[in-house]
């Protein structure tokens, strides 16, 4: 049976929204909000000075026929939220952890599967592929498999990257908890597609946070935006003019910084190097730029046992004991973890990721290892500038067969784009600021028969060195020169205690003790 309900607005303005049983509380407020033109993000509906749970139906709120709901102003502050995920077979169980009320489902899957599972492995909800082959056969093309969302024992499932937009207060929930059941299926689109859309998701939300007033990033993000178009139309006359066939990429990194890496042996031209040089002398702007010779290639030759170097080493059993410094570090982490800690404010995230950015900004230099197929290994620093592209022309110009398509992943499975813009950078874009190893992963057009191929060219082969471990000393031999320490001194180990208890070792005599007692 229809009914209806009469939404009043913070300017005393009435409006009557026709509902049914199986209307929900959230499709009253984006009514509402549509007819008196405001953003539904900051507005809640309150019935009798009580604020009205948004998650249940008409048919659940208790709401009488022509009710009278008031528009008021959502707090700014997110209230945590018990959220439950369940996961489909064969994964199995539940999943619980407590998170703001204005992350959205698209977040919200991001932070569960940010954690490993039972058995150690990464989970993956969101970036999930599918291969479909024809007539049972061949490699067949990728499908993306996108993750849908059914909130609790109702019929609404969220699927599309428009309903994971959606924030846990905008479907209603902004106290208690809720409970997601998850599933996946499969969509007719190709997973690079998926990804791109996936990507430009994550642009737009990014740039949703961005105050408003802020005319200062405006023009900083103009000003990126101009710099960038500049630079790709500057890279398109480059290609356009004839060049010898050799693999070289040129990077401009800011006012007098230039920075050429080439896998031949000398550059295009020595001149504007050196006059470049000369005027670093006069006037100082940024760091001197590096050059190949400055942070040389090491290539790394495979190991000869196929048994680990960790597995073969025996260590002792003492090395294995906990000291005491050890197990109170561990008391002291139990006690905090089992402490209540609230969540952090919007202050606080915004003051975490400022120190996060300038810690970024202070690394000047990181060294990346690449793990090659064959158990051969790559090794370079990289600075501030130094993008994906070049990282991926590096590791090209060690290959046998450069043209062979492939992928560098960071472990678990953080992509790094062959690109030279901004968002590529190896330290400020994917937040490295320690050394890392990336694997090597062939592409899978790659036939079998390149990939059984020795991998490096003979060059580099020839100049390939052996991995030098580290002579680890025994624990257990430290531990007795420790203790053999004081007798070679001659030395005391240890002095016994006083015996009148009070630690000054100072015996009281006899007739001095019955003063003390009253």
């Amino acid at each position: 049976m229809a009914s209806n309900v009469k939404v009043v607005g913070t300017d005393l303005r009435q409006v009557v929204i026709k509902v049914n049983p199986s209307t929900r509380l959230t499709e009253v407020l984006e009514q509402a909000c549509e007819k008196l033109k405001v953003s539904p993000a900051r507005f809640q509906l309150r019935h009798k000075s009580k604020l009205v749970d948004l998650s249940h139906t008409y048919r659940t709120s208790g709401l009488v026929q022509g009710a009278r709901l008031e528009l008021v102003a959502r707090s700014n502050t997110p209230t945590p939220i018990s959220v439950a995920l369940q996961l489909p077979p064969p994964e199995g169980g539940r999943l619980t952890k407590k998170l703001p009320s204005d992350y959205t489902i698209w977040k919200v899957l991001r932070q569960f599967e940010s954690e490993k599972d039972a058995q150690g492995r990464a989970r993956n909800f969101t970036e999930r592929g599918i291969p479909a082959t024809a007539n049972g056969s061949g490699s067949g093309q990728l499908y993306y498999e996108t993750p849908v969302v059914q909130l609790g024992n109702d019929t609404q499932k969220l699927s599309t990257f428009t309903d994971f937009q959606k924030t846990l207060s905008q479907l209603g929930y902004n106290t208690g908890g809720v409970l997601l059941r998850l599933s996946f299926q499969r969509t007719e689109r190709t997973f690079f597609e998926a990804t791109t859309e996936i990507d430009q998701y994550f642009k737009e939300d990014v740039a949703d946070k961005q105050p408003a007033n802020a005319e200062t990033q405006q023009t900083q993000s103009s000003e990126v935006l101009n710099t960038q178009t500049e630079s790709t139309s500057q890279s398109e006359a480059a290609s356009s003019q004839p060049v010898a066939p050799q693999h070289e990429s040129t990077l401009s990194t800011g006012v007098g910084q230039q920075m050429e890496l080439t896998s031949g042996t000398t550059p295009r031209s020595e001149e504007p190097v050196r006059e470049q040089a000369s005027d670093e002398n006069t006037m100082v702007v940024g760091p001197p730029p590096t050059s190949t010779e400055a942070r040389p290639i090491r290539i790394y030759e495979a190991p000869s046992s196929t048994a680990p170097a960790a597995a073969v080493d025996k260590d002792a059993d003492e090395a294995f004991v906990p000291g005491i410094e050890q197990a109170r570090a561990h008391q002291s982490l139990l006690k905090s973890l089992g402490e209540n800690k609230r969540l952090l404010s919007d202050r606080e995230l915004e003051e975490k990721a400022a120190a996060q950015k300038e810690a970024l900004a202070k690394t000047q230099q990181i060294l990346i290892r690449v793990r090659h197929p064959d158990n051969t290994m790559f090794e370079r620093e990289y600075g501030q500038d130094d993008t994906g592209s070049v990282l991926y022309a590096d590791v090209r110009s060690q290959m046998a067969n450069p043209t062979a398509a492939f992928k560098l992943v960071i472990p678990p499975r953080e992509l790094i784009r062959d690109t030279n813009e901004s968002a590529g950078k190896l330290i400020t874009g994917y937040k490295l600021r320690t050394n890392t190893l990336v694997n090597f992963v062939w592409d899978e057009s790659v036939s079998p028969e390149i990939r059984k191929k020795p991998f490096l060219k003979d060059s580099a082969a020839s100049k390939a060195q052996q991995v030098r471990i580290p002579d680890i000393p025994d624990v257990a031999s430290k531990a007795n020169e420790a203790g053999n320490g004081s007798s070679m001194t001659g030395m005391p180990a240890q002095s016994k205690p006083s015996a009148s208890g009070d630690g000054s070792g100072f015996k009281k005599p006899k007739w001095l003790k019955g003063f003390s007692k009253k």
